[in-house]
């Protein structure tokens, strides 16, 4: 999986000049906590709800709410924004950015392409729905986790036995010797009973 198959396109932008105000609009609009700053559809920066916390007037404050509201106004996102941005480009992988992202500790990475043109953003929320679609979670079918030996031609012969039986295997994925597959078959019982004649070893079966 690529990311370019898995970003959000055409996210949500606020330019430098904007003010912080319009910036907790659009994330109360949107129900979106970071939003990419292009200036002439380049990226220069990126402002996150925390950023915005961390610069907001505190709830222990004396100042008014129309105080806050006046500096909130008279804010600019390039006054806050974070200009070092980790980015990636739209040909990497999915789980490449995922890498990333988890060992950066951070939430999305904005896609960028040539000149650091904005192209789009991946997000941890992105990167869930692609982990869901790759086990095909929310398609019917069988889903079966089973033990197969770690030997070449081993998973050849795995996959051949659901051919030969007219299964088509939609997802599958490993972990050692635990492979997880969905297949189009929905009849359970039917599945168990050919993977047991055949001696697998089954460990779930949904």
């Amino acid at each position: 999986m690529y990311v370019k198959n898995k970003m959000t396109v055409n996210p949500k932008t606020v330019t430098p000049e904007q003010t912080i105000s319009e910036v907790l609009d659009l994330m109360h609009e949107f129900k979106i906590h970071r939003i990419p700053v292009v200036e002439k559809g380049k990226l220069v920066g990126l402002v996150t709800q925390g950023v915005v916390q961390e610069n907001s007037p505190s709830h222990l404050t004396t100042l008014s709410i129309h105080e806050m509201n006046y500096l909130l106004s008279k804010t600019k996102v390039k006054d806050i924004m974070i200009k070092k941005v980790i980015t990636v480009g739209p040909e990497a992988l999915v789980e490449a950015a995922a890498d990333i992202m988890e060992k950066k500790d951070i939430g999305c990475l904005p896609v960028v392409g040539d000149s650091n043109v904005l192209l789009g953003i991946l997000t941890t929320s992105d990167i869930l729905k692609a982990f869901v679609e790759l086990f095909g979670y929310n398609q019917e079918g069988t889903r079966v986790t089973v033990l197969i030996n770690d030997r070449v031609g081993e998973f050849a012969a795995f996959t051949k036995l659901f051919a030969d039986n007219h299964i088509s295997i939609s997802h599958f994925a490993n972990h050692g010797n635990e492979v997880v597959i969905r297949c189009n078959e929905l009849d359970k019982k039917k599945v168990r009973d050919l993977l047991e004649k055949n001696s697998y070893t089954i460990t779930s079966l949904l």
